[in-house]
């Protein structure tokens, strides 16, 4: 087997005694737990230890693997710098990855290291594996803002690269569960933070991986995880194979959760072929919606294939409904994939003699002109869903008193800065969230006085 064991661990830098100071205690079960783990990995001996970190180098759009022959890191910043650490990386299994990865065009490689110091969510795992194993060398690698399916994706990369090079490598995903456990913890308590442990030591402990998908961005954001992509690569890299898995722990004593599981592959199984059982669901749900959709939905959706397949930007069809050719009207057009936002872009106020014109417009620069994300490839086209939200007029308030999160849209102006909001969308569920996104949008600050608009929207799918 490529790799030959996974664990899911945590990374509260309490739990090293010289941080803790007695504090360790508390997390006890945790501890022993993760000493269980140190052991197995000694009894392993595996070539390579591969850890992967939400506290190193992250950016939106790219998984980076830290570069380089080697790096050291201390608990300096947690008041402890005698505990220290040197590791040597293993470069071969690093250079397989990264090759592997540009054959593809997948996001992935060494590029834009910021800081080259070991980070505690690679730490503290270290902590308990040095007390028991010296061997084994190291490949960082960090989380990114990509969809979960990419996420997968390079966990299926790194068991390749492991498996190219001929290494026995033990994947460690790091990663914290909730940090909204408790209303005394230091992040205070949500509903959505027992659920979200309660869930994922449910599915991680049976090995279900294609249950991860199932986690929304909103509800994870509300949890306030850190550690969900770590497991999501994890699991990518067992990609059609048995796992048998074991959860060891689970405590949340201190308004933060922690999880430890182990697993261990048994050889090939057909069924459990989770991203591509997962991406024919999407595609097939997209195909049902798009043809139940309405000629709104229909009108977008052929204007961003033609653009993508063929750079072409349609004119208006002359059979669409008379409302669509004769009324003028402000239009947004929202694309999603994976249930992550893809692409966003429309008009306040009617800028095209009509909506129709409107939307053919707003779909090609949702597809291709939205800074945030880069333009969509052909073959994202079958798991892509499009919204359209066409606007009625604007008009002001006096108040926030006066607005409503699932039925206006919000419109915040100083000057020439202006940012707009739409109404009802996932993750934003008070009146002041929405206005606090839509200033920050419109590069509002804070202190400086604004004016209110808001406005309905009809919003087709």
């Amino acid at each position: 087997m490529p790799v030959i064991a996974a664990f899911m661990v945590p990374h509260p830098p309490m739990i090293v005694p010289a941080v803790g100071k007695g504090g360790e205690k508390q997390i006890e079960a945790t501890a022993r737990a993760y000493e269980q783990v140190a052991e197995e990995i000694k009894t392993l001996k595996p070539d390579t230890l591969i850890i992967t970190s939400p506290h190193s180098v992250m950016y939106s759009d790219y998984f980076h693997i830290s570069p380089g022959d080697g790096a050291s890191g201390s608990f300096r910043g947690f008041r402890a710098p005698g505990v220290r650490f040197t590791e040597k990386y293993d470069t071969a299994l690093v250079e397989r990855l990264c090759a592997l990865a540009d054959a593809d065009g997948f996001p992935a490689g060494t590029l834009g290291e910021r800081d080259n110091t070991l980070d505690h969510g690679t730490m503290v795992p270290l902590w308990f594996i040095r007390q028991k194993y010296s061997g084994g060398e190291l490949v960082r690698i960090g989380l990114s803002g990509l969809p979960l399916t990419d996420h997968y994706r390079l966990g299926q990369y790194i068991a390749r690269a492991a498996e190219e090079t001929g290494k026995r490598a033990v994947l460690i995903a790091s990663g914290d569960l909730s940090h909204k456990l408790q209303e005394y913890g230091p992040y205070g308590f949500a509903e959505e933070g027992p659920e979200y442990d309660r869930r994922i030591m449910d599915v991680c402990g049976r090995a279900a991986f294609g249950e991860l998908f199932d986690f929304s961005e909103s509800f994870c954001d509300k949890a306030a995880e850190c550690g969900h992509r770590s497991f999501v690569i994890m699991a990518g890299a067992f990609d059609g194979l048995s796992v048998r898995a074991t959860a060891l722990s689970h405590q949340d004593v201190t308004g933060v959760g922690y999880g430890i599981c182990t697993f261990y592959p048994e050889g090939p199984d057909a069924r459990r072929h989770f991203l591509e059982a997962y991406l024919e669901k999407q595609e097939r749900e997209c195909r049902e919606r798009a043809e139940k959709s309405d000629p709104y939905v229909k009108l977008a959706r052929a204007s961003v294939e033609a653009w993508v397949l063929r750079r072409e930007r349609i004119p208006a069809p002359k059979d669409l409904p008379e409302e669509m050719l004769a009324r003028r009207a402000g239009a947004f057009v929202s694309l999603h994939r994976n249930g992550q936002l893809r692409g966003c872009i429309g008009t306040i106020l009617a800028t095209r003699k009509n909506v129709a014109e409107e939307i053919i417009r707003n779909a090609v620069s949702a597809c291709s002109s939205d800074d945030r994300f880069p333009p969509v490839r052909a073959e994202e086209l079958a798991g892509l869903e499009i919204s359209v939200d066409v606007l009625g007029a604007p008009e002001p308030v006096a108040s926030m008193a006066e607005l409503d999160v699932k039925r206006y849209g919000v419109i915040v102006s100083r000057g020439l800065k202006r940012g707009l909001l739409l109404p009802d969308l996932d993750g934003v569920d008070t009146v002041e969230e929405q206005v606090d996104i839509a200033r920050r949008k419109g590069g509002i600050r804070a202190d400086e006085p604004y004016e209110l608009e808001r406005f309905e929207v009809v919003r087709h799918y």
